[in-house]
């Protein structure tokens, strides 16, 4: 690393250890020519894949562009910052376990399905009626009604019903 002082090559590691959680390491460096001191921050780089779409163009992968739509599907419902960051972070998480260095759009999609039908199953089909174009009520009927007979994973919160008839997970009105 060159020195920020005075831009000589060789500088010697002084001191290590974990910041920001342990996702860090934080490094303390001397340069071995001026003798400056300096703190210098390593994490690690994950490339994420790039995004095939339909029409076969390709574009770099943009956690901001599906916490966007996540969102608008969550507009006025209950769910917090927190379980979003979450549910990014799983996706990420997936999209870089399958070590692809190219994802098709759908399979994207698909993903974020998955996490919003655990999150909230109203945003789970406002996000599915863009997602699939649905063209009619009876497209929404046939989501709800898989909804109905595919039961998702246990939340952590209580999750307003959207097929139990208004009622929540503890049986309220």
């Amino acid at each position: 690393m060159y020195c920020p002082f005075c831009g000589h090559v060789e500088t010697k590691v002084t001191d290590s250890r974990l910041a920001a959680e342990g996702q860090q390491i934080r490094r303390r460096r001397e340069c071995l020519e001026c003798g400056e001191r300096f703190t210098t921050f390593e994490s690690a780089e994950l490339v994420m894949p790039q995004v095939v779409k339909s029409d076969q163009t390709r574009e770099p992968f943009s956690e901001s562009k599906l916490r966007a739509g996540m969102r608008r599907a969550l507009e006025k419902r209950p769910v917090g910052n927190d379980a979003i960051d979450a549910a990014l972070a799983h996706i990420g998480h997936k999209l870089r376990s399958l070590g692809e260095r190219e994802v098709p759009s759908r399979l994207v999609g698909e993903l974020v399905m998955d996490e919003l039908r655990h999150l909230d199953e109203v945003a789970y089909v406002r996000f599915a009626s863009v997602y699939r174009s649905f063209q009619d009520v009876q497209a929404f009927n046939d989501e709800i009604a898989k909804l109905k007979h595919k039961p998702g994973k246990p939340l952590n919160r209580v999750q307003l019903s959207f097929l139990e008839g208004g009622d929540d997970k503890k049986g309220n009105k």
